[in-house]
């Protein structure tokens, strides 16, 4: 494997950098302490063409690869994780989702929607008793001939009063257990669909997380994405890519922490020299940066394996599991590095130690990819 970036990589991952840096730097303490959505520019990587990545030109997207992909999520989490994630679930779960499995009307009517920004899209799976156990879904969707009707809560939705298209799952017939599942395209603003307080999280608080309430809601048959039992095959084979997206996403919040550690290391001094030129601060440096690369060869393996059509269920959750321990390792190093100035909130580090963690949570857990990696290595 040949791991050089193309022209069109470093343009893309230049493009991202520089929007990171330019864009989402400034305001980024203010967002994260006012758990402030940033609509505004939402809309200008929508403009910048990071919201439609890897779909098809014809509907509206970039047709770019996975790799290009985790480029952008790596520079983009850099500086704000919050932003990076809207970018992940528009791209990996719902994006992705409808241009692989939709209909040719709903790629249509909802994704060339999506793939610019004029739209943003939530990926709603998780329940209060259904998260890493998937198939206990217990939203339900009951078939009434020419639409369903659904009823049930679910939970911790990125986008979740942001988005306009919500993909949700829902069990249809329980008797069949997974293969009874659904998914279904639901709009905001139909009548019984009801979105709950804001969650207060400890990190990623610029991101938009609400739980959602379905009551007596009716979705158009056409609605449903693939045949009657897909929905859980659906969820499963979404969450997998988007495992990619979240070890990008930890990646990225690694480097910047390392990154700050870094500089702030050759300017700070402690007894008469630079604390870069402690054994102590240095050896940190080294181990920070080793993790790092380590995770960024994982992460690039699993996106390579996406583009070349390779399964890649097991190298997308060994990506996710190292990538997401690599980002709560390097950013506690990073506030360690940083000293008292590491508690305080200008200094960034503190912000990417608390967005850090949720990467070891969502889009599954880092105990569900060891039984992920575990049935993978075994079945071999």
């Amino acid at each position: 494997m040949d791991f050089k970036l193309t022209e069109e990589h470093i343009m893309i991952r230049d493009a991202a950098r520089d929007f990171a840096k330019t864009e989402l730097l400034p305001g980024v303490i203010e967002r994260d302490e006012k758990q402030e959505f940033p609509k505004e520019l939402v809309k200008k990587m929508g403009d910048l063409g990071f919201l439609g990545m890897m779909a098809s030109p014809e509907y509206g997207g970039g047709g770019m690869d996975t790799i290009s992909y985790i480029l952008v999520m790596e520079e983009l989490s850099k500086i704000d994780a919050s932003a990076s994630v809207m970018v992940s679930v528009n791209n990996s779960l719902v994006c992705w989702g409808l241009d692989t499995y939709g209909s040719e009307e709903q790629k249509k009517k909802y994704l060339s929607k999506l793939t610019t920004g004029e739209k943003l899209g939530a990926f709603c799976l998780s329940e209060p008793e259904a998260g890493s156990d998937a198939t206990s879904q217990r939203t339900t969707a009951i078939d009434k001939g020419d639409h369903y009707v659904l009823n049930g809560t679910k939970n911790w939705i990125t986008n979740g009063s942001s988005a306009d298209y919500y993909l949700v799952i829902a069990q249809t017939d329980r008797e069949k257990k997974h293969k009874g599942i659904n998914a279904f395209i639901v709009e905001k603003g139909v009548e019984g669909f009801e979105i709950g307080p804001k969650e207060q999280k400890m990190g990623i608080r610029g991101s938009d997380t609400h739980s959602l309430n379905f009551n007596d809601v009716k979705v158009p048959k056409e609605n449903r994405i693939g045949e009657d039992g897909f929905g859980f095959k659906f969820a499963m084979k979404t969450l997998s890519g988007g495992r990619i997206g979240i070890a990008a996403q930890a990646l990225g919040i690694a480097s910047g922490a390392y990154e700050l550690a870094l500089d702030y290391s050759k300017q700070r001094k402690a007894f008469g020299t630079e604390i870069c030129n402690h054994q102590a601060i240095a050896f940190k440096l080294a181990d920070m940066y080793t993790s790092i690369e380590a995770s960024r060869h994982m992460v690039m393996r699993a996106a390579w394996d996406k583009d070349q059509g390779q399964n890649y269920d097991l190298t997308g959750a060994m990506a996710k599991v190292y990538a997401s321990r690599t980002a709560m390792d390097v950013t506690t190093e990073a506030v360690q590095v940083h000293g008292g100035n590491g508690y305080v909130k200008e200094y960034h580090v503190e912000r990417l130690m608390r967005d850090a963690k949720i990467t070891q949570i969502y889009e599954g857990t880092s105990e569900i990819q060891k039984i992920v990696i575990s049935r993978g290595i075994l079945r071999d």
